[in-house]
């Protein structure tokens, strides 16, 4: 089963050295990384910067869309009001399908906040709590959406690849 995963830290750095033991994990056969990306928020900065890890070289272009849609939505539309409601409504709509709500959505964006860093990542064939383990010491926090296969399927054609 596909699995949507969130890892958000403490730390600005956090998550491209999250990115590297989950890259390990995948390497020893705890997990497989379809794909994944990694947004880091230093403090005084602006926004966030984000970069998507092109895991899954045979729908790369899908996953590069989705990953856009998903976090500039989540990071670079407005910050208040009405227009951040919106946006997280119109996205939450296209991805709800595939177990990725909106008060998922949401979370997410109020926890990753300036002076942290997430991990985003679809997997398959994994142990989250093993891969959890991995992160012991970073501070991490989880949150997970299990993908079924239909669903990520669904996620797939949805985004175009």
């Amino acid at each position: 089963m596909a699995t949507f995963t969130v890892w958000k830290f403490d730390d600005p750095a956090a998550a491209d050295q999250a990115a590297t033991v989950l890259r390990r994990a995948a390497s020893d056969g705890l997990v497989t990384v379809v794909d994944h990306a990694v947004v880091s928020w230093p403090v005084g900065q602006a926004t966030p910067t984000t970069h998507h890890g092109h895991d899954d070289k045979k729908r790369g272009s899908g996953w590069g869309a989705f990953w856009g849609l998903l976090l500039g939505v989540l990071f670079f539309m407005p910050v208040l009001g009405a227009a951040a409601g919106a946006a997280i409504g119109a996205i939450a709509k296209s991805t709800q399908a595939v177990g990725i709500g909106r008060t998922q959505l949401e979370t997410i964006r109020e926890q990753v906040t300036t002076g942290t860093s997430a991990l985003f990542a679809v997997t398959e064939d994994g142990d989250v709590d093993a891969v959890g383990q991995r992160f012991h010491g970073r501070h991490a926090t989880l949150i997970a959406t299990n993908l079924t296969d239909a669903e990520r399927a669904t996620l797939l054609e949805t985004f175009g690849s």
